[in-house]
């Protein structure tokens, strides 16, 4: 059976009454391939009235990877990237030693009611990597391999799958693929790495038979095909990647290899000795409590 394991979501408030999925970090397992964090936020109605702004705060020893199915948010950096994320696009933001970030309503939709639906995960950064110099890289919808096949409709969001392979450059092995099935459409899924996993975004599967709820996670058995049967149809991704160096400690917004290392992280944030990003004067103050 290709299916090991199935994990459910946690509903997590991110405040002002915005929720989120949260599929990984999952006890016992902290994450697939290089991702040690998923989140599905959405299908939600954002009203002009909504304050869902995400104001600056410190990542170190990630990559963030934001992916939209509808809306629109915008990105600034500390380095002075300012970068209107839309449907379709693959947003790379490596911490490395270091980084501040805010997502935003865009100016554009400060007046508007619409819809956001997306993900967000983080890919640890490899032990050698994880004091890199931070960096962000925008994918436009338009340079995202697409295929067809077997009734489904593929794009290769990070990595290689069916032939194909996306300009996203990564540090580690890392597959991301989001396929939309046809109606009774069954596609073969080759085992490319040692860690994948499957999640249905609006319908349920069948993975070798076995059932799988929409919004769970099945983590795939290791050198095994699979076959993903989607008899409603409907909208999954695909999550992978080589099984990494190590375990990683998580606190709020940092990953490690390190617990000194993310101590020093904490003390830099507190005293405000990270980079501020260019405009902006506001930021989320260091947690009093552990994050759960």
């Amino acid at each position: 059976m290709p299916v090991a394991e199935l994990l459910p979501p946690r509903v997590k408030d991110l405040g002002g009454g915005f929720t989120v999925r949260r599929l990984l970090p999952s006890f016992p397992r902290q994450g697939v391939g290089p991702f040690v964090f998923f989140d599905h936020f959405g299908p939600t109605t954002v009203h002009p009235t909504d304050n869902f702004d995400v104001r600056p705060h410190p990542h170190i020893g990630l990559a963030t990877v934001t992916y939209l199915f509808e809306g629109a948010m915008l990105h600034r950096d500390n380095l002075g990237a300012e970068q209107l994320i839309e449907p379709g696009a693959i947003n790379w933001m490596t911490a490395g030693r270091g980084i501040v970030h805010s997502e935003r309503r865009p100016p554009h939709l400060r007046n508007e009611r619409y819809a956001v639906h997306g993900l967000q995960l983080w890919a640890a950064l490899p032990r050698d990597f994880e004091e890199c110099d931070p960096a962000f890289a925008h994918t436009p919808a338009a340079a995202i391999p697409a295929l067809h096949k077997d009734g489904h409709a593929v794009r290769v969001l990070v990595g290689e799958a069916f032939a194909h392979t996306s300009p996203v450059a990564t540090l580690a092995a890392t597959l991301y693929l989001d396929i939309d099935a046809a109606p009774g459409a069954t596609l073969e899924l080759p085992p490319t790495h040692a860690e994948m996993a499957v999640y249905p975004l609006d319908q349920a599967l069948a993975i070798d038979g076995m059932h799988v709820p929409a919004q769970a996670m099945a983590l795939l058995q290791p050198n095994a095909t699979s076959h993903i049967a989607a008899a409603n149809g409907g909208r999954y991704v695909v999550i992978g990647g080589d099984s990494f160096d190590g375990p990683r400690f998580l606190w709020w917004n940092y990953v490690s290899s390190s617990r000194e290392r993310i101590e020093r992280a904490k003390e830099d944030w507190s005293r405000q000795r990270m980079p501020r990003i260019p405009g902006e004067h506001e930021w989320i103050p260091l947690p009093s409590e552990p994050p759960q």
